[in-house]
C-alpha cells in the first residue's frame, strides 16, 4: 500500500523552528513532485513548498526566506525545515507526492500534523 505519512509538529514559540518530514512508502517506482501544503482554521489548503523532481522549488511569498523545502530520493523523504515561526503559520500541514506505483502515477495527501506558534 502506498502512502506518505508526516511528522514533526508541534507547539513553538514565536521566533522558534520546526521541521516536518514526510516519508513514503509502498511499492513505489517513480517519485515527481513532493510538497507540503497547510490549512488553517477557517482558511482553504494552500500550498507552502514544492520541489520538483529536477530540483525546482516553489515557495508560498510569505514563507519565502524562513522556510526550505528539501527531498531526499534515496529515502523517499521531502523535509521542511520552517524557521523564524509567526503565530499566522499556525495550521494543519499536510504532505503531498506525485508517485508511480503499479497502479500508475497519482497525488497521495499525508494524514496532516498540527502546528501551532503561539507564546
Amino acid at each position: 500500500q502506498v502512502q506518505v505519512v508526516e511528522s514533526g509538529g508541534g507547539l513553538v514559540h514565536p521566533g522558534g523552528s520546526l521541521r516536518l518530514s514526510c516519508a513514503a512508502s509502498g511499492s513505489i517506482f517513480s517519485i515527481g513532485d513532493m510538497g507540503w501544503y497547510r490549512q488553517g482554521s477557517g482558511t482553504e489548503r494552500e500550498l507552502v513548498a514544492k520541489v520538483a523532481s529536477g530540483g525546482s522549488k516553489t515557495y508560498l511569498n510569505s514563507v519565502m526566506g524562513r522556510f526550505t523545502i528539501s527531498r531526499d530520493n534515496a529515502k523517499k523523504m521531502v523535509y521542511l525545515q520552517m524557521n523564524s515561526l509567526k503565530p499566522e503559520d499556525t495550521a494543519v500541514y499536510f504532505c503531498n507526492a506525485d508517485l508511480q506505483s503499479i497502479g500508475g502515477w497519482r497525488q497521495y495527501w499525508g494524514q496532516g500534523t498540527q502546528v501551532t506558534v503561539s507564546s
